[in-house]
């Protein structure tokens, strides 16, 4: 491989700063009212019908501008009100009541319709019409990067994952990772430990821990910043929701650090989804040693290659200039 075809960090130096687009959002619904836990509960029911795919129904949902509406529009006639919902055949009073039961066991539903509902990811076209969080989301979170890599890392990449963690806290940027063991841990664990803010993005629903060692891990995480997941709370892990968690993870973030990653690994495909959300990827030198972060490298807008956090939070702040600065 030529080196020159290579795209380094410090070789954007003068680089044109990318600005980013801001889009302001109104309470579209105020939370303390039944209006809104029966909206929030309609979008759980578009959820559950599946009438239209769930890659388009967020964007279908702002369009229409309220789900109790689009889900009267889909209705078809003599159609039973009931949703399956956990393996439960509900109807839409009891679905918001069940919303209103999470908000008891302390998992919050935020959805597209919501002003909190996180930025980045709305500007993503496959972002979930819902979340369900633990814990708090915060305004900081638009200035998030996540951290990922391989469930069986390195040492040296495990030590590189909290490297990177903590030159990202100095910089006040929020580390976003997927919870699971090896590269998300570390990182998870870089930063707090550094005294800065990390978001866990979940591959199960919220009532489940994977892998089971990092139960006490993400209860401390949901109580000092936020857990969520697009699945329900009761969904246990399946080879399914990681790529689908993954997805959400690189809209959440505004870019997206690859630590460690074989050819078939989650961080792998998440590099990949990045690039389509128009996020820039950065890649350890050392993947290099593999031919998809070979290829990405020389032929995968940008995708850049680094050797440490440092160099990450450089390229970021030229990218990003003074529009990812924190909101007090």
């Amino acid at each position: 491989m030529d080196p020159r075809l290579v795209r380094l960090a410090s070789d954007y130096a003068g680089a044109t700063v990318c600005p980013v687009s801001q889009v302001d959002y109104e309470h579209m619904f105020d939370h303390d009212t039944l209006v809104s836990t029966r909206e929030r509960a309609a979008v759980l029911a578009l959820m559950a019908r599946r009438k239209v795919h769930w890659s388009r129904l967020a964007g279908s949902i702002e369009e229409f501008g309220s789900a109790l509406g689009l889900l009267e529009e889909l209705e078809e006639a003599g159609d039973p009100r009931l949703f399956p919902i956990e393996g439960v055949a509900v109807t839409l009073d009891q679905l918001e009541e069940r919303v209103i039961a999470y908000e008891g066991e302390g998992i919050n539903l935020i959805t597209v319709l919501d002003a909190a509902y996180p930025m980045n990811l709305r500007m993503v076209h496959d972002r979930p019409p819902a979340l369900f969080v633990r814990g708090a989301l915060a305004s900081a979170d638009e200035r998030s990067v996540a951290v990922v890599g391989s469930r069986k890392a390195s040492d040296e990449g495990l030590e590189k994952a909290a490297e990177i963690a903590r030159d990202l806290v100095a910089r006040d940027y929020v580390v976003v990772s997927g919870l699971a063991a090896g590269i998300d841990t570390a990182a998870h664990r870089g930063t707090l430990d550094s005294g800065g803010r990390t978001v866990a993005v979940i591959g199960t629903g919220l009532r489940h821990n994977f892998p089971k060692q990092n139960a006490e891990l993400q209860d401390q995480i949901a109580l000092k910043s936020a857990v969520l997941s697009q699945f329900w709370p009761g969904q246990e892990p399946r080879r399914w929701t990681f790529p689908q968690r993954n997805a959400v993870m690189s809209g959440f973030a505004r870019a997206s650090v690859i630590v460690e990653a074989g050819s078939k690994s989650g961080a792998r495909m998440q590099a990949r989804l990045a690039v389509e959300h128009g996020r820039p990827v950065f890649l350890l030198r050392s993947l290099l040693r593999h031919e998809w972060a070979r290829t990405y490298a020389e032929n995968r807008p940008g995708t850049y290659v680094v050797d440490d956090g440092e160099e990450v939070v450089a390229h970021l702040e030229r990218l990003y200039s003074t529009e990812l600065a924190l909101t007090v």
